[in-house]
Parts: C-alpha cells; sequence; structure tokens
C-alpha cells in the first residue's frame, strides 16, 4: 500500500493498491509540476526557474528540485551558487532563496560545483527519489522539478517516484526538436501524467525598432503540432540576452514582454488546479 495521507495526487489517484510511492510525512506539497524537454539545450532550466519565481511573485510558497543531476544549473540560475545544504535529524534541509524558494541541487551537496557526476544511472536514480523523500521541502503550494532531458532511466524515476501532478514541455520550433517532445509527450501519457502543456523558447526574435517578430528556425507548423497531440501552447518566448542573463542579473532585467509571458503561463498553470 502506498503512503497517501499526504501525497499531492492523492484525489485524484486510482492506483492506491499497487502505488510504491514513498512520501516524506514531514512534507505537504500540493501540487508538483515537472519541467520536461526531449534534448537538452533548449532553456528547460531556465523556463523552470522563471515559473517558479513568477508563482513565488503572486504569494505562493514554491520550491523547486533541480533533478537534472548530471547539469545542475538550478543554483546559478537563482544566484545561489557557494551555499551548501544542511541536514537535521528528519533530512535535508533545502536553501532558501531571497525570494522565499527552497531549491535542493546536487550542487548544494557538493564541495566543488564543476567536480563532474561520473556515475551509472542506478545511482543517479536513487539521488533524485531522495530529492523527494529526504528533503525537507515543508509545506508547499508548487514544486517544480528541473527533470533531466530525454526519456531516460532518470526521467523515469522521476515519473514513477514522485507523485508528479503534470509536465510542462519546453520546445524550440525546429522538425527534429518537435519530433523528439512527441516522444516525451507519449512518455508522460503512457505514464498516466498529465501534459499541461508546451512553452516554446527562443521562437522569435524582436526587433529592437519596429517591434516585429522575427521568427528564426522554419520548422513545422506548431498549431498543427499541438493540435496533432492535443497540447495546449502556454507561451512562446522570445530570444533575448534578458533570459539568457538571469543567472548574473535575475530577473530584474527582464522585459516587460518576457514578465507578461511568465504571468501569463504562471496564471494557465493557477487555473490548471483552482
Amino acid at each position: 500500500m502506498a503512503d497517501c495521507n499526504n501525497c499531492p495526487v492523492k484525489d485524484n489517484c486510482t492506483s492506491q493498491d499497487t502505488c510504491t510511492i514513498k512520501n516524506n510525512p514531514y512534507n505537504f506539497v500540493k501540487n508538483i509540476i515537472g519541467v520536461m524537454s526531449g534534448k537538452g539545450g533548449v532553456g528547460k532550466s531556465t523556463i523552470s526557474a522563471l515559473i517558479a519565481k513568477d508563482l513565488s511573485h503572486k504569494g505562493y510558497k514554491v520550491g523547486v528540485m533541480d533533478a537534472d543531476i548530471t547539469g545542475p544549473s538550478i543554483p546559478r540560475l537563482f544566484q545561489i551558487e557557494g551555499r551548501r545544504a544542511t541536514a537535521n535529524e528528519h533530512g535535508i534541509i533545502p536553501i532558501t532563496t531571497q525570494d522565499g524558494i527552497k531549491v535542493m541541487s546536487l550542487n548544494l551537496l557538493m564541495d566543488e560545483e564543476d567536480k563532474p557526476v561520473i556515475w551509472r544511472g542506478p545511482i543517479l536514480s536513487s539521488i533524485v527519489q531522495q530529492f523527494w523523500t529526504d528533503v525537507l521541502w515543508g509545506e508547499l503550494d508548487y514544486l517544480i522539478i528541473d527533470m533531466p532531458p530525454g526519456t531516460g532511466d532518470v526521467a523515469l524515476t522521476v515519473m514513477q517516484s514522485i507523485p508528479i501532478s503534470g509536465i510542462i514541455m519546453v520546445s524550440v520550433p525546429q522538425d527534429l526538436v518537435s519530433m523528439i517532445v512527441a516522444k516525451a509527450v507519449n512518455m508522460a501519457k503512457r505514464l498516466n501524467i498529465p501534459v499541461l502543456g508546451v512553452v516554446e523558447n527562443m521562437s522569435y526574435v524582436l526587433c529592437p525598432d519596429c517591434k516585429k517578430k522575427i521568427q528564426i528556425f522554419e520548422g513545422e507548423n506548431t498549431e498543427n503540432f499541438l493540435q496533432e497531440y492535443q497540447l495546449d501552447l502556454l507561451g512562446e518566448l522570445p530570444m533575448g540576452k534578458d533570459i539568457a542573463n538571469i543567472s548574473v542579473n535575475g530577473n530584474s532585467e527582464l522585459s516587460e514582454e518576457v514578465k507578461d509571458i511568465f504571468n501569463s503561463i504562471s496564471t494557465k498553470i493557477i487555473n490548471t488546479f483552482n
């Protein structure tokens, strides 16, 4: 039998008799959102961080789990590199940012953040499980999980050992990437995890003079792709230095356009669970 008392999906779960998910009795997380991509380099971690910051700005209690164990960039995106997580008799205490966001990443447990993680799949999967069972997240409205790219062992572990409420897919507008995203979407569906929608990153460049949107990539029609896989488009993000530099400047220098886009994305997320 599963430990259902404080499980985020207990009200909508139909597999209590066969579920093997373990939940920390000290944690009370209402909604868990995985941010996933079919491949690396599409801005998944940056989008995870900015969604978390916007939810926090709206007054929600937010945490971010960096499940991309071999490429943990979340501490830098929250400008907390150099700090180390601590522990007590009940578990690991995540770092809390100036915005009040709780963050856990492997880099917050290592003495040298640039030291490579040369571990095989089972160890990586075990670490991800511990980030759910052994970390004291406490009371959260939203836990954002920055998932590893692709559909491999660690991504599978996240989806099977953590009670995810929904998945957000991150893509860029290219034919190959759309095919790869389709694999990730189908993986989530096979595991009965709702796909909340797609965020298309690097969708266009905004002309600084005329403000016209200039499409960079010539890919398949986004609308057709979304319709084929029955997906909602949560937002289209421009390619710009303000987004690229959030690890240095935080979100203080984000353009009003980008802020509005993330306000819309987080509002759609909130409406999904309300």
